[in-house]
């Protein structure tokens, strides 16, 4: 079986009903990104799930078609074809995935943006590993700070290359997501996005620095009005030194620019 679309196929049975099992999918609506040859799909329908899996495959689509076309005349399966990276997700109360390893960033940004209660994912381990890194730590980075800002985190297991077919050349890990609101108060969601991305642009730059070099991006006013309002304790440290509560005093603070707050 070879590799479709950076596409490694979780063969393992044991770790196919250990990933079926973290959640109690029984009646539940699940949406399942990356199906591949189905075999997760089968288990989770086996457990009572009603699955939506969404396949970029066109050949892997038909096959799943036909796989489970019962199901889907019974209304307990749907296969989407579509790209998990780019499409409006349907919003479904579980998810899962073996995530594609080079789309896995973007899909699991664009995830975050649907509603669900848990989400199942598996992941390159290295990923997955700066996914989970302590934000304020050397090894944070942008998807460190953007996942735990909304959302906990939670390692299962490792697997290793021999669970997939052909077998990757990394180990991998199945996490368990569960969105929350933000532990602290942020007044728009996308200029926090933008302050996260535009900081670890320049990772081993002080913030200060960041900031008045960024005055072509947000503006040269902008820039001196957060240096001349952001405590010093925020401006002399670097993106990964950080945390949680820093990135949205920075962000509140260019919303309060942006809309005529005075500091």
């Amino acid at each position: 079986m070879k590799t479709r679309l950076d596409q490694h196929f979780l063969t393992d049975t044991r770790a196919v009903a250990r990933i079926a099992d973290i959640l109690d999918v029984s009646g539940r609506q699940v949406l399942e990104i990356g199906p591949g040859t189905g075999l997760l799909t089968r288990a989770l329908l086996d457990k009572g799930a009603i699955v939506t899996a969404i396949e970029l495959d066109s050949d892997l689509v038909l096959s799943l078609k036909e796989r489970f076309s019962i199901e889907i005349a019974g209304g307990r399966c749907e296969i989407i074809h579509g790209d998990a990276a780019r499409i409006s997700l349907p919003e479904r109360e579980y998810v899962v995935a073996n995530l594609p390893y080079s789309a896995s960033s973007k899909i699991t940004c664009n995830l975050l943006r649907t509603s669900f209660t848990d989400a199942v994912l598996m992941y390159q381990k290295e990923f997955a590993d700066r996914m989970m890194a302590p934000v304020g730590s050397r090894s944070c980075g942008r998807l460190s700070v953007m996942v735990q800002t909304y959302a906990r985190v939670k390692r299962c297991f490792n697997l290793s290359p021999g669970s997939f077919m052909p077998p990757p050349q990394v180990r991998s890990t199945v996490l368990l997501i569960q969105p929350r609101p933000p532990l602290f108060w942020i007044h728009d969601n996308a200029i926090y996005a933008e302050v996260v991305q535009l900081l670890f642009s320049g990772r081993r730059k002080m913030v200060r620095t960041i900031i008045r070099m960024a005055g072509d991006r947000i503006g040269t006013r902008e820039a001196e009005d957060l240096i001349g309002t952001l405590p010093e304790e925020i401006l002399s440290s670097r993106p990964e030194q950080l945390y949680l509560e820093d990135y949205a005093t920075i962000a509140n603070r260019i919303y309060d620019i942006r809309t005529g707050v005075p500091a």
